[in-house]
């Protein structure tokens, strides 16, 4: 695919990372301007995050993409500001490149691409695209939406209590906000009861949490669906059980790895859509409040064409899939 007359609109958060979007950004600039020579390279800092989601709705909707020239989005800084780009460009057709210099980084975490952000930068310049799966969630959203799509994992139980203020503790604490808030909601949280249904089969039960996950991971690296595929077209569902505090406690490291889905408290189902409802339950997505169940969470397959690091190396020109 020719890309002379390409446009790649980078939109970053430099504070993302505790100021280290900005620190690194002339080294990503250098190995995006390097490998993408004959393109044109525009750069947009968002100091907000209305300024940031403006951004990424203009390059989006002013981008072209046919046979002959594909224009693209290409996102840095944390899972909030991946957040916007899938929002921005899913279901459009233009290619999204992410970047993550943030304290999460669980979007880039889940599709495999490099935590470097140079490395990251690399993996646009290589070109190789994959059709990225979407959850698109449905109810009365966050921010006054109705719709929403998702990268990573859909949070509504103790989970999205914990990514919740975790968000809110991340500048102070950095890698250890998410563990710490872990701790911290575990002293009060008691189970919830869950109205859900699951491809049609109705379900009321209790559970510490129901997480729905496209990507694997969330809240700083925990893998909370180890078999999850952003590009297999189901969504994976963990649902923890009750427990007692202290096992919940004895769970919690072992969300990093993902072994702790072997404990007999956890269940795991994979499905195309689930609706989701209960008291008392919040929602939670990419580190950015979703809004109050219900929720009807669905899995738009290939929704959005990703840069993911090439598998072929022999394989250079952007947009070869």
């Amino acid at each position: 695919m020719r890309i002379d007359n390409a446009t790649t609109t980078l939109v970053v958060n430099p504070t993302a990372g505790r100021g280290k979007a900005l620190k690194i950004l002339p080294k990503v600039l250098n190995e995006l301007l390097r490998g993408l020579p004959e393109g044109s390279l525009k750069v947009r800092q968002a100091n907000t995050y209305q300024e940031a989601q403006q951004f990424c709705k203009e390059a989006v909707d002013k981008a072209r993409v046919s046979t002959d020239t594909r224009d693209c989005l290409v996102v840095m800084g944390g899972d909030g500001i991946m957040h916007l780009g899938i929002n921005a460009a899913g279901g459009t057709g233009v290619p999204l490149g992410m970047i993550p210099a943030g304290t999460g980084n669980d979007m880039c975490r889940s599709v495999g691409i490099p935590l470097d952000p140079v490395k990251a930068a690399h993996v646009i310049v290589e070109g190789h695209l994959l059709h990225m799966d979407l959850i698109s969630v449905v109810g009365k959203l966050a921010h006054g939406g109705t719709q929403r799509y998702v990268g990573t994992v859909v949070a509504t139980g103790y989970d999205a209590r914990v990514g919740r203020r975790g968000a809110l503790m991340s500048k102070a604490w950095g890698s250890l906000a998410y563990g710490a808030a872990a701790l911290a909601e575990l002293r009060a949280f008691e189970p919830v009861t869950y109205r859900i249904r699951v491809d049609g089969q109705e379900r009321v039960l209790p559970a510490m949490f129901i997480a729905v996950a496209n990507g694997g991971y969330y809240g700083g690296g925990m893998h909370v669906a180890p078999t999850a595929s952003v590009s297999d077209g189901v969504l994976d569902i963990t649902i923890a059980h009750p427990v007692s505090s202290m096992t919940l406690l004895r769970l919690l490291p072992r969300m990093f790895n993902g072994s702790f889905v072997s404990d007999p408290a956890i269940e795991r189902l994979t499905a195309k859509e689930i609706m989701i409802d209960g008291d008392g339950l919040i929602g939670m997505a990419d580190g950015e409040a979703l809004g109050q169940p219900p929720l009807g969470v669905t899995v738009e397959a290939g929704a959005l064409p990703v840069f993911i690091p090439n598998p072929d190396p022999l394989t250079k020109r952007r947009g070869k899939k």
